[in-house]
């Protein structure tokens, strides 16, 4: 049974609740001190993460397009496939499939046991088996049906947002810091305004993951661009409205030194029951947020499986037959986070990940020329508005990352292009193959 028999099963509020679920993992509350520092002033700070969500909105917008356009199962891979040809598309689903997706959920799932600890301590190994435990649990709920993998993150998202929400109108409210000096430099910055960026950029990341679940919306032309584009623009609100409020409750140099500033922020407004509330929410968001990259990681292999473009794709192109779910990549994924979770390289696997990946971001943004100039694919149904600034503006800031990242880390960003690069053998004998 291919893709084409998947169940339209995901609904338009639980396609936004996968945006809005897939972003607002970790990053928000681990990030906030490292882009100050960079920053170097809250203003610089604050304009940082606002710059950071355009940057990401405008490239929303202008795939959103595509998406509509070319509404397959997929995603990104998928639009590389029709706009570059058949190489482009399997680099990245390469390291999609190999690194990135089961990386970022074998680092959610240690994410989660270690904020575990803060109700029970474990050893580094509990912390391991505890990570397997929930990385399997999620699993299996995607397996037995897609609506529980949806429902699930609907459910978590309403949850992930009710601490931030919290902290957001108490902060405001009773924050008596008030650290707004945005005139002038507070803290020398350790790397710049570009490495504060890429610190928001880290925490945006993971809104495109919804375009490969295109295939399961019942109406994916229309429900896909709306889906991006109001998650997205959520998710900006909430981080440039969040760090204002930790701004009003914790001075900038205590944001920088604490390792856990949302928990220090609701310590101070709630006492202690406020750490633990903040701490279970961010569990809530974790757990959202590992949902999300294991429902749309899986549909990276599926799709490419189904064109014979990776080893056993006749295995991973297979949906159970009684499930209808894309079970085999859903396997495939969780099987190779176990083994980062193991091996406790994920960290390393991410960083590596992060350049080569908005390489493909940029050309995808860049396909929205050539999809206005091909005669063979039928008009989008959403356009992407102010044409031809929105995806100009994506274009820059995107290349603008690209560059800062090649300069900050240069070693990563070509170890990067080496391990995308790997998957070329690949390609060319399974072409040669079929």
């Amino acid at each position: 049974m291919s893709q084409q028999n998947l169940k339209k099963s995901i609904t338009f509020s639980q396609a936004i609740s996968i945006v809005v679920g897939v972003i607002i993992g970790s990053g928000i509350f681990l990030k906030t001190g490292t882009v100050f520092q960079n920053a170097g002033s809250p203003y610089l700070g604050v304009i940082a993460w606002f710059v950071g969500g355009i940057i990401t909105l405008t490239s929303a917008l202008t795939i959103a397009e595509i998406s509509s356009a070319i509404p397959e199962t997929g995603g990104i891979y998928t639009y590389l496939k029709v706009l570059y040809g058949d190489v482009w598309a399997f680099l990245l689903g390469w390291v999609q499939t190999i690194i990135a997706y089961p990386a970022s959920a074998a680092a959610l799932a240690i994410a989660f046991s270690t904020f575990a600890t803060f109700f029970v301590p474990l050893t580094d190994i509990q912390q391991k088996l505890l990570a397997i435990f929930i990385l399997m649990f999620v699993v299996i709920m995607n397996i037995i049906a897609t609506k529980f993998g949806g429902m699930i993150q609907l459910i978590s998202t309403i949850g992930k947002l009710i601490p931030l929400v919290v902290i957001i109108v108490f902060g405001l409210i009773k924050g008596t810091a008030n650290d707004f000096s945005f005139i002038g430099t507070t803290t020398a910055p350790s790397l710049g305004f570009g490495a504060a960026l890429l610190g928001t950029l880290w925490a945006y990341d993971g809104w495109a993951g919804v375009t490969t679940i295109a295939g399961e919306l019942k109406n994916p032309s229309k429900e896909l661009p709306k889906a991006i584009i109001l998650g997205v623009s959520s998710v900006i609100g909430v981080y440039v409205i969040f760090n204002l409020a930790l701004l009003k409750v914790l001075p900038m140099d205590e944001i920088i030194k604490s390792s856990k500033p949302a928990s220090d922020a609701a310590t101070i407004l709630f006492g202690q029951g406020g750490a633990t509330f903040v701490t279970i929410g961010i569990l809530v968001s974790v757990f959202g947020a590992l949902n999300g990259y294991i429902l749309t990681g899986a549909r990276v292999p599926l799709a490419m499986g189904e064109k014979g473009q990776l080893p056993f794709s006749n295995f991973l192109k297979q949906i159970h037959p009684k499930l209808n779910t894309p079970a085999n990549s859903l396997i495939t994924i969780s099987f190779l986070a176990i083994l980062y979770i193991l091996s406790g390289s994920f960290n390393t696997l991410t960083d590596l990940t992060i350049f080569i990946l908005w390489i493909f971001f940029v050309m995808t943004v860049c396909g929205i020329f050539i999809l206005r100039r091909r005669k063979n694919i039928p008009n989008a149904g959403y356009k992407v508005p102010l044409f031809p600034i929105v995806p100009l503006i994506g274009i820059l800031g995107g290349s603008y990352i690209l560059y800062s990242t090649l300069i900050s880390s240069p070693v990563n960003s070509l170890i990067g292009i080496g391990i995308a690069l790997l998957g070329l053998p690949f390609y060319f004998y399974l072409k040669t193959k079929k």
